[in-house]
């Protein structure tokens, strides 16, 4: 099991013999005197957390803080002074300090404090390492998932990129991403730094598609530019063109892209003369175009051409798997925009997450954690949070079962489920008063609070 590395930046030998001995039981330790060393130690080995004292001989905290952030922006450095200095402290949090501890300690609110940091870290590791994963495996940036249809959609997208110029069909409800992949598409291939353009066909008036798609020629209407105006088409030369929503085409547009597709040459509307150009086209769609064109409304013939490579991605309730993986990045995310410190989801709220529709899918879902996020405050994301979504939470965590007796099974326990277990009884049997079950847990109330934070149990 991985072990955090903490460094202990003081001078006095008789703090630095306590804080190793109180740290050292849960954490490796490395102890130095000044700043300079300390410095020097960072290049030298990898630390996860550093105490560093607002007063060393030599360099003080301030510069030490400010070399360690030169270096490793994201290291969490935790002040510790020995005076109210009010300057010193707003100074170092400005600085990036993660926190600030006065002198003399006190031994339980720095362990908080320290398990409070280090669970931050832990939460943007696994984040990374996710997003590692994923840019590693598939070369793209962005795209998180963990189940088979979204791995398959991706990698089928990477080896249609290398492509040039193959049409694209991209299929799946509103929301699911179809737009990312088209990007990807670009992305991955030998047009990634040409222009990416999109046309929203459903978004843009029936009369004016044509217009927009191909550009017109001067005079062709009354109130446009005298010069005239080029088309999507061209403005995407040597890039992609996303024709998104393409099923709401008008018939006389279809015909034309049809023509464009066979020839790669178009008039543009009131013009004589033929322009060329280099673009790979993308069309997606949240309907079945084999389904509209047995409909009649939408040209087979321009089906059988747009239906080249063909990608289907499955809405989010169909892979449930990949649910939590991009509502915790999502959380990431909007706490870094929001300046909000949300660490988990809670196990409850975890169920209501899996068990809502999304009929929105990954859209509705980034909405949803942006708005907990921006509107909530806290550590956990609680089911309280997620009413909005009309779900009734499960039954109130206080009524889980009981702890396992304290005699270890052959077969282990999980320490985490164990703690979270007790805390619940004794809240229970004190009916809810935390200062109660504090003392029943042998706690101090502040302790107990945290706990009820981090496991997102609600008295």
């Amino acid at each position: 099991m991985y072990r955090y590395k903490i460094m202990i930046v003081d001078d006095d030998k008789l703090l630095q013999n306590s804080l190793k001995n109180v740290l050292s039981e849960k954490y490796d330790t490395l102890v130095v005197g000044k700043g300079e060393d300390a410095i020097q130690l960072l290049h030298q080995q990898a630390v996860d957390l550093v105490l560093l004292d607002v007063r060393l001989p030599g360099q003080d905290g301030i510069e030490t803080l400010a070399q360690i952030k030169a270096r490793e922006s994201d290291l969490l450095v935790i002040m510790m002074t020995a005076y109210e200095d009010v300057k010193t402290v707003i100074t170092s949090m400005k600085m990036g300090a993660y926190d600030y501890l006065v002198k003399p300690l006190e031994i339980e609110e720095l362990e908080i404090i320290v398990e409070k940091a280090l669970d931050n870290l832990k939460l943007k590791k696994e984040v990374e390492e996710l997003r590692k994963n994923y840019l590693k495996e598939f070369n793209v940036g962005n795209i998180i998932g963990e189940s088979a249809a979204i791995k398959k959609a991706i990698d089928f997208a990477d080896k249609v990129a290398k492509s040039y110029d193959t049409t694209v069909l991209i299929e799946g409800e509103t929301g699911v991403g179809k737009e990312v992949i088209a990007r990807t598409i670009q992305s991955r291939s030998a047009r990634f730094h040409k222009p990416f353009v999109i046309i929203n066909c459903g978004a843009i008036s029936k009369d004016l598609v044509e217009s927009e798609m191909f550009g017109y020629e001067r005079g062709t209407f009354t109130g446009g530019l005298q010069e005239g105006k080029k088309g999507q088409l061209e403005m995407a030369d040597g890039g992609t063109l996303l024709l998104d929503e393409i099923s709401e085409l008008l018939p006389s547009s279809q015909v034309k892209l049809l023509r464009f597709l066979e020839e790669k040459e178009f008039f543009p509307v009131g013009g004589t003369q033929k322009r060329r150009v280099d673009i790979r086209i993308i069309a997606a769609t949240n309907k079945s175009l084999k389904l509209e064109c047995q409909a009649g409304r939408f040209r087979e013939d321009l089906y059988y051409r747009l239906n080249v490579a063909k990608i289907t991605i499955p809405p989010l309730r169909e892979r449930q798997v990949d649910i939590m993986p991009l509502a915790l990045f999502f959380m990431n995310s909007f706490n870094e925009k929001f300046g909000k410190n949300f660490r988990g989801i809670e196990a409850a709220a975890r169920q209501l997450l899996l068990d809502y529709p999304w009929r929105g899918n990954v859209r509705e879902l980034r909405n949803a954690i942006e708005r907990v996020i921006l509107m909530e405050e806290g550590e956990a994301i609680l089911p309280a949070h997620l009413a909005f979504l009309g779900l009734a939470p499960p039954e109130n965590s206080l009524q889980k079962t009981a702890a396992p007796g304290l005699q270890l099974p052959a077969q282990g326990v999980n320490l985490e489920e164990l703690t979270k277990s007790l805390i619940i009884q004794a809240l229970d049997a004190s009916h809810g008063n935390r200062t109660r079950a504090a003392k029943l847990l042998g706690l101090t109330r502040p302790t107990l609070i945290y706990r009820l934070e981090k496991y997102g149990i609600q008295p």
